[in-house]
């Protein structure tokens, strides 16, 4: 009997192979738990569609990405916030206000969890942020912190 393998099966393949099996192997465990599907032809071309599909949406959402992280090179923005006595910034800018202040000075949103920087920003003056937008694409944010 011949199984298009759904997942990855130790011993036996990896997800997207058509193996041949034995019936009770193919029938009882394979398919009945669900990883394997028989290997008809109709199976077999929807596989390769899906296939053909994901790597469309990958192609589609990898190029949108890399035209976000050109933007984001380009853009610059500018957070105000209360000085001290002793001119440092009270507390650190957070991710949070970082991603807030990107959308609405350019009304380009970003997961907080993109912008990558360990170290806090705590002074003010012209800070560059690295944002990871994932599949390898990075971009610099430029930012303004301006006290009042």
């Amino acid at each position: 009997m011949k199984v298009l393998l759904i997942k990855d099966v130790k011993s036996l393949g990896k997800a997207g192979e058509v193996k041949e099996v034995k019936d009770g192997y193919g029938k009882n465990f394979l398919i009945g738990k669900g990883f394997a599907k028989h290997a008809t032809e109709e199976i077999i071309a929807q596989h390769k569609e899906d296939e053909k599909q994901a790597a469309a949406d990958l192609a589609s959402e990898i190029a949108s990405l890399k035209e976000m992280a050109v933007k984001l090179d380009k853009a610059e923005i500018i957070i105000t916030k209360k000085l001290g006595q002793n001119g440092h910034l009270f507390g650190a800018i957070t991710k949070d206000e970082v991603a807030h202040a990107l959308l609405e000075q350019h009304k380009i949103e970003i997961d907080k969890k993109h912008i990558t920087d360990k170290v806090a920003i705590k002074t003010v003056g012209e800070h560059n942020l690295d944002l990871k937008l994932g599949h390898a694409i990075h971009a610099t944010l430029h930012v303004d912190v301006q006290g009042e």
